[in-house]
């Protein structure tokens, strides 16, 4: 009775600590995808505030986009390969 007991609390103990696993890969995904979606999204209020002072429409706005989206991915690369440690 005692050793089938000390099996269900190795298994509950096995299932908590893969829930926490998981738990911590998810919330370093949705990180990364927001990461990736808030450095576009500044970079782009830059390039349009650019235009604006500058007169230089749509050059700032694809410049920001661009630059947005080379750090967002980069940072969401670096995000992405602590999810596989």
């Amino acid at each position: 009775m005692e050793d089938n007991q000390n099996r269900r609390t190795e298994k509950d103990e096995t299932i908590s600590e893969n829930q926490g696993e998981t738990n911590r890969k998810s919330g370093l995904a949705y990180g990364a995808a927001l990461t990736l979606f808030a450095s576009v999204l500044v970079f782009l209020g830059v390039g349009y505030a650019l235009d604006s002072w500058l007169k230089s429409s749509p050059w700032g706005v694809v410049g920001g986009v661009v630059l947005g989206s080379a750090v967002g991915f980069y940072q969401f690369v670096r995000i992405a390969n602590q999810i596989n440690k």
